[in-house]
């Protein structure tokens, strides 16, 4: 049994949003070995809230937004719960039944074993299961991994979008939680600042469960916003990884592959507008003054890649396993947040939770 392998409090994220007619099932699925389960209701329209209410595990505590804030928001509310009642791994479990439970040990065990900060569920290894995805999805994700894969420096990880997630309470402190996304850029957006911090992070096999669920991702929404917050992701990590926490050779050939290759590029478009207006060929110094500085910049961008690489973390750091120390906690409600902590299973008392 799992409670026998490890004295560690673990706990259990569930952010609630429309899923009322999953979310009861869900928390009765979840098995012994479970301390603590924190059930978010962002601010659902529907009965999320009442039914969590009428369930009688005392394991469960439920928090309400005021106002919607997105999976992200709500997550942030319920790491902050979990930290704030010591717990020591922190699951992300979405309400409407598509995680297995069964997985939940092997999601864990990495973390509890110390080889990893973080573990995230991967659809990928199975290609039986893959049938089961929507096509769409399957589409979507091959070119989404790779991005995500530039812009988080997690070379090892796929299906990047993939929700059952657990983290180390050490690893969820080290975390800048102002620049995690509040929406469904929220898996990518801490897998952006797991990256920065130089946490592990490993995948873990196992197979999705689609039912009757509505999903609210949409694909328009991805295409149109995704790309350029992708960009931006990839450009704060490598300027914070890079050049602030750690300058070295990545960041030595990133600066000046980069001004070779765009010196090179922007004489060589200037060569040959000249060239093509006066109707004069360029001559071969001038191609090679062009070449050169192109190709050089272009094989120290292609090294600061493969470096980039080479340098993912693969053991976790020197002292992560020490104390908290709460006054350099950086977990906060967002501002506009009033949240209602329901602590009795029994009568359901509400008491306010501090903003």
């Amino acid at each position: 049994m799992m409670e026998e392998l490890t004295s560690e409090r673990i706990a259990v994220v569930i952010p609630c949003y429309r899923v009322e007619r999953h979310i009861a099932h869900v928390i009765e699925g979840i098995p012994a070995f479970i301390s603590l389960i924190v059930a978010v209701d962002d601010a659902c329209p529907n009965r999320s809230a009442a039914v969590i209410q009428n369930l009688r595990d005392p394991r469960v505590v439920l928090v309400e937004h005021a106002k919607n804030q997105g999976v992200g928001g709500a997550m942030i509310s319920g790491y902050q719960e979990c930290l704030r009642r010591g717990a020591d791994i922190i699951i992300k479990m979405d309400g409407d039944g598509q995680m297995n439970p069964a997985h939940l040990p092997d999601l864990i065990g990495p973390l509890v074993a110390g080889n990893a900060d973080y573990t995230k569920g991967n659809r990928w290894h199975d290609s039986a299961n893959l049938t089961k995805m929507p096509r769409v999805r399957r589409i979507g994700n091959l070119g989404l991994s790779f991005l995500t894969k530039l812009a988080s420096g997690q070379w090892n990880i796929f299906d990047p979008c993939n929700g059952y997630t657990a983290i180390h309470a050490h690893a969820l402190r080290q975390l800048s939680l102002e620049h995690v996304a509040r929406d469904y850029f929220f898996e990518i957006s801490v897998l952006v600042e797991l990256g920065i911090s130089g946490a592990v992070v490993r995948d873990v096999p196992m197979a999705a469960i689609y039912g009757e669920e509505t999903s609210s991702l949409r694909i328009g929404r991805i295409l149109r916003s995704f790309p350029r917050r992708l960009m931006a992701s990839f450009v704060r990590r490598v300027w914070g990884r890079h050049f602030i926490r750690e300058f070295g050779p990545v960041g030595l050939f990133l600066a000046s592959g980069s001004v070779l290759f765009g010196l090179g590029g922007l004489f060589g478009a200037w060569a040959w507008i000249e060239s093509l207006l006066s109707d004069v060929p360029a001559t071969s110094g001038t191609v090679m003054l062009s070449a050169l500085p192109l190709l050089a910049g272009f094989q120290l961008l292609l090294q600061a890649l493969v470096m980039d690489i080479s340098a993912q973390p693969q053991h976790r750091r020197a002292g992560a396993d020490q104390p908290w120390q709460p006054e350099i906690a950086t977990l906060a409600f967002p501002a506009e947040s009033t949240a209602t902590l329901y602590t009795d299973a029994e009568e359901r008392k509400p008491a306010k939770l501090a903003a």
